[in-house]
């Protein structure tokens, strides 16, 4: 992809930015209700007269606040806009798209409830009386883009003052991450953090809880050098001193960080770009860890510090290098057990707990596990595997229970874990309540090599952003069916910025060279079904469907997308005119899935077959569990019914009491069992009440109905009851990878199934090398 001009960029960026931020509602949090509200008996219980009832209780024992309320999983996100991300001393109703960004990790990650607040206290003294005066409402603080130093006055007092965990992520996230890296580089180095020298570019907040820890973990301070932009800290310097850096401070005639540098093991930059010059990354010590952390530009960029020196260890605070040092890889977990402890502090045991779950995850062993964290590309602790990515699923099921483990060994825990696997249990079920599902399944597709997606839908405004959604994010390679001056005109209306024959290419339905080779093979294909010359001739001019499905066909695109407009069915009957069907498949099926606060649920068959009998609905089954693996999840089954169990002996119930014997011939591995109600397909307890012997374990995540009406109905009524994400559908049973989309998706939707789409184009890439 071309790179347009920073100016540009930042333009095209902000205008998203205020799009997203404002539309379809302003803001990104909202307030749900947990309870129903739906008759008088539950306003009784609700308010009055029946609210008095845990209040009297919460007053006699106040832990019982963690029963009652929301409390035990409430917690606020604090500022006074006074250091925001490095917009600076912006104000408190400014930082407010901030704060709530950090409320929407909390709660995508780590399933935490969060209220943003944002106060008008630039002083201390103002600030530590409100939140302290806060401590009722919530079970933990996380203060935010507070500046230096008094971000440290601040946390020391409110610790004294509260009995809940206070921690201000800007410091302690970032020195968590930070020692984990270290930990990792000085082990491969084969050095000891108590011998190791160590020298910082800045000496802000993040930067002295960094060392702070570090000497927690055994670092020496005499080995520890500090300079920001007033030099060295040393004994007698007048310049931005405080008690802070005070245990930092050498009696040295060293006042530049060019006079420290030499001999250094571990480079700390939280300052500016560009401090850290070649000439002074050769005088360090031998493989050195660098860990340049100005954002959006380092104190050195990885390829000149790999210039200077090739046996340096590099970490960013940026995505598109490796060892990204991302504060979103702790601060959820760590809250997350605090809050489920009932903590009154997080102390430094806690966060050392955290360091070395970090440092001992990127250590572990490549297993299925990991490579389903990383779609497949298993990385080895290495150089440039220091530390875990921020999106590895297993980052909770690690540092949530050490830090709850060491909350409850240090005296913290006023809610202490009994059976620790059952806890870790709770949060595998989490992991993919979060909305996490996808992210395997992109980290898989930038990776991928067959990345050519045509678009039979070129013109739609949807595409078109989606396009440049996937180039950005590096997921494919474009190919938009349309007439280029259409496309041209609504390329500028939309304000995007990628072009024609730069970004991607065209295949004009008008006048395309490739015009009479793809009649020509469409007659081959189709001549036998029906399809005469002249109908080819005007399907080719007309069918943009058509031409997507030839352009696949003459290897030209490795996934193709259309179905935004016209019926399902045209569609469909084109794309099984043209590209077939696997070997060995009967019939073609659509899957759905629907990501929402309860779960992951996949729906099939949602679009295709009207009435499947018993063989085909098995089919359909293996085919949507081979799909289902690619987002790492191990398929469950249930096969849906108005009976239950036997308890209807109807032609639908046996049907599908049919496909499940089928199932268990053909596909004796998977976990599948029905006929059966959808309640007992989504709880185990139920199901055990009325089939104590079902081979289905736990929760059902694959719903398989006895026909299209059920299917279509559920999926369309579940989706809306639940406000869930759909992505889909996605056909089974194709030659090649072919999705057909609804008219209602969205420029997300295109982007989710466009990146399944590579993914599946990938995998069977790489099977047929095979």
């Amino acid at each position: 992809m071309s790179s347009p001009d920073k100016a540009t960029a930042l333009s095209d960026l902000d205008e998203s930015a205020l799009f997203y931020h404002r539309y379809p509602a302003p803001g990104k949090l909202e307030i749900q209700a947990t309870k129903p509200l739906g008759n008088q008996r539950d306003l009784a219980l609700a308010y009055s007269p029946g609210v008095a009832a845990p209040c009297l209780a919460i007053q006699e024992d106040p832990s019982t606040a963690a029963l009652y309320t929301a409390r035990a999983n409430l917690v606020a996100v604090i500022s006074n806009g006074t250091a925001v991300l490095g917009l600076g001393n912006i104000g408190a109703l400014a930082s407010k798209p901030v704060m709530e960004g950090k409320a929407v990790l909390f709660k995508k990650f780590a399933g935490i409830d969060v209220f943003d607040i944002e106060m008008d206290a630039p002083d201390i003294a103002r600030m530590v009386d409100t939140v302290a005066a806060l401590e009722p409402t919530f079970g933990g603080v996380n203060l935010e883009d507070i500046k230096a130093p008094e971000c440290f006055e601040i946390e020391e007092q409110l610790k004294a003052r509260m009995k809940i965990p206070v921690f201000h992520d800007d410091q302690h996230g970032t020195a968590i991450i930070v020692a984990a890296a270290v930990l990792n580089g000085l082990e491969l180095a084969g050095k000891s953090l108590e011998s190791a020298k160590i020298v910082t570019s800045g000496a802000g907040a993040a930067a002295l809880a960094c060392l702070n820890l570090l000497v927690s973990l055994g670092a020496r301070h005499e080995n520890i050098w500090v300079t920001d932009r007033f030099g060295v800290a040393y004994k007698g310097r007048i310049d931005e001193m405080d008690r802070w850096k005070d245990p930092y401070v050498k009696d040295t005639p060293a006042r530049e960080l060019a006079d420290v540098i030499a001999g250094a093991d571990v480079f700390l930059g939280l300052s500016a770009a560009g401090v850290l010059k070649p000439e002074l990354l050769k005088e360090m010590a031998e493989k050195p860890l660098i860990l340049a952390l100005a954002n959006p530009v380092p104190e050195i960029m990885p390829q000149l510090a790999r210039e200077a020196r090739p046996d340096a260890m590099i970490c960013t605070g940026r995505s598109d290098f490796p060892n990204q040092v991302n504060n979103v890889l702790c601060f959820p977990y760590i809250f997350r057990g605090a809050l489920d402890v009932g903590a009154t502090a997080i102390n430094e045991e806690m966060k050392m707990a955290a360091v070395c779950a970090i440092a001992a995850l990127a250590r572990e062993e490549p297993s299925d596990v990991a490579a389903r964290a990383y779609s497949g590309e298993t990385p080895i602790f290495g150089p440039d595997f220091l530390i875990p990515s921020p999106f590895d699923p297993r980052l909770i099921l690690r540092i949530a229970p050490a830090v709850a483990d060491a909350a409850c060994k240090s005296g913290v825990a006023t809610r202490p874990i009994e059976d620790m696997a059952a806890y870790v249990d709770r949060l595998t079920r989490f992991v993919f309540r979060s909305g996490l599902v996808m992210k395997p399944v992109f980290s898989a597709a930038r990776s991928a090599t067959a990345n050519r997606v045509v678009y039979a839908d070129g013109e739609d405004e949807r595409v078109l952003r989606a396009a440049q959604v996937v180039l950005e994010e590096g997921i494919a390679r474009p190919i938009l069916i349309g007439r280029p001056h259409v496309i041209d005109v609504r390329l500028r209306r939309y304000g995007l910025r990628i072009r024609p024959g730069t970004d991607f290419e065209i295949v004009n339905p008008e006048d395309d060279p490739r015009y009479r080779d793809y009649v020509e093979l469409l007659i081959r294909l189709a001549g036998r079904r029906g399809v005469t010359q002249e109908a080819a001739r005007t399907m080719v001019r007309t069918n943009n469907t058509v031409i997507a499905a030839l352009a696949m066909m003459r290897d030209e695109a490795d996934a193709m997308i259309c179905g935004l407009e016209g019926r399902f069915e045209r569609h469909l009957r084109n794309v099984d005119l043209i590209i077939g069907r696997r070997d060995g498949v009967g019939d073609l099926s659509a899957l759905s899935m629907l990501i929402s606060q309860r779960g992951v649920t996949f729906f099939t068959d949602t679009y295709v077959t009207v009435d499947p009998t018993a063989r085909e609905i098995a089919e359909m089954t293996v085919l949507a569990a081979e799909e289902i693996k690619r987002f790492g999840l191990t398929p469950k089954a249930a096969l849906l019914s108005h009976s239950n169990f036997g308890s209807r002996d109807s032609a639908s119930a046996l049907k599908m009491r049919e496909a499940a014997a089928l199932l268990k011939k053909i596909a004796p591995d998977l976990e599948a069992d029905g006929e059966m109600h959808g309640d007992s397909a989504l709880s185990a307890t139920l199901r055990q009440r009325v089939y104590p012997h079902s081979v289905l374990k736990d929760e059902a995540n694959l719903l398989v109905f006895p026909n299209l009406d059920a299917a279509n109905i559920a999926l369309t009524t579940v989706k809306s009851m639940l406000d869930a994400l759909h992505v889909g559908p996605i056909l089974l049973g194709t030659a090649r990878p072919a999705h057909i989309l609804t008219p209602s998706v969205t420029s997300r939707g295109v982007v989710n199934m466009t990146a399944l789409a590579v993914v599946e184009a990938h995998s069977r890439s790489e099977a047929t090398i095979a």
